[in-house]
Parts: C-alpha cells; structure tokens; sequence
C-alpha cells in the first residue's frame, strides 16, 4: 500500500512537470507582433516593408556566417593539409637531388650507361608523379628575385647585367603557388660591388 502511494505520488508529480513544461512551450514569446487589424493601408504597407527589410538583413547576415564559416573551414584544411604534405615533398626533393647526382656521374662502360639510362627514367617518372601533385620547378633564367632564389655565392662577369642569375646551384621547388624550397644561385657582379663586399668582409674581420 506504501509503495502504491509512493508511485502515485511520483506520477503526480510527473504529470505536472509535464504540464509545466506545456505551458511554458505555449506562452507567447517576448516579442509581440502589432496588430495589423487597426492600421490604415498605408501604415500597413509601411509595417510590411519594414518586415521585408529585417528578413532581407537576416537572411543577408545569414549568408554572411554561412560564407564566414565555409572559408574557415577551407582555410583550416588547407594549413592541415599543408602541414602533413610539406615535410613529405621535402623529403621527396631529397631524392630527386640524389637522382640528380647519380646522372651527373661518368658513365663510360655499357653497364654503367645502362644504369643511367634507367636513373633517368626513374627521374622523369618521379618528377611527373611531382607535377601531378602541382609540385613546380622554379626557374632559374634572368633577374634574382628573392622571393624565390637564394644567392649562395656572386661571381664577376660583364657577359650579363649584375643581379642576374649565371648558374644553379641547386633546383627550388613551389608548391600550389608557396615556395616549397628555393633555388640555390650564383649571381652575378660586377667588378665594383664584388670589391665592395671584399673591403667590408675584410672590416668586419679586423673587428672580430
């Protein structure tokens, strides 16, 4: 019997949470819409253009989130993406470097002309598998251009305008438009700016 009261009791007080819970989903929201019953026709149509208006800017800063929040994502991908592959493709050049190496050996016996031949149809192999990737050469013809190009070293000639690149040290690399790593060039000089960088290495020297 006590524990028949006990349940009713409990059911009691379900049923009138419940019943609250109604209640509080049926009240009338804060914002309550003016009654159009009254209004004159202009003063209807002045309320219902100032509803378009607010609807039209809701729904325009919808759009606004909307567009915010899919460039976020996209960016967070992006960087995502360029943090797993970027080290990957580094050491991939690594490679590529070694390939370049081995063709740059003598090759006179006919053994050894035929290990270059399949060396160079590896490289050519690897660097389309690059390409696919959108892994791009940086050129190396015409003006240094820092961006892209790291000068190791200057050389004096009067064959070309000073600042332009003579030779390449080793091939840089872009990937999807970021530089993935520079090119190593030789730039040229001219006779003046090469005695100028001379005079101040040899001060700083003299001040160590």
């Amino acid at each position: 019997m006590k524990q028949d009261t006990e349940q009713h009791v409990e059911g009691t007080a379900e049923d009138a949470e419940s019943e609250a819970e109604i209640a509080r989903n049926d009240a009338p929201s804060d914002t309550v819409e003016p009654s159009t019953a009254d209004m004159s026709p202009d003063e209807h149509i002045a309320y219902l253009e100032g509803k378009c208006e607010d609807l039209n800017a809701r729904w325009l800063r919808a759009q606004a989130d909307y567009r915010n929040l899919k460039r976020r994502a996209l960016t967070d991908h992006e960087l995502s993406l360029q943090r797993t592959m970027q080290p990957l493709l580094e050491e991939l050049l690594l490679v590529l470097d070694f390939l370049d190496m081995a063709l740059m050996s003598p090759a006179e016996s006919p053994e050894t002309k035929n290990l270059v031949m399949g060396v160079q149809m590896t490289r050519t192999k690897f660097v389309q598998a690059l390409d696919a990737s959108d892994v791009t050469e940086i050129a190396t013809k015409g003006a240094f251009d820092p961006a892209i190009h790291d000068a190791t070293d200057t050389e004096v000639t009067e064959d070309v305008e000073p600042g332009t690149i003579v030779r390449t040290v080793r091939r840089g690399y872009t990937w999807q438009g970021r530089v993935l790593r520079p090119a190593q060039v030789v730039v040229a000089a001219s006779a003046t700016e090469a005695a100028s960088s001379d005079e101040d290495g040899s001060e700083e020297a003299r001040g160590d």
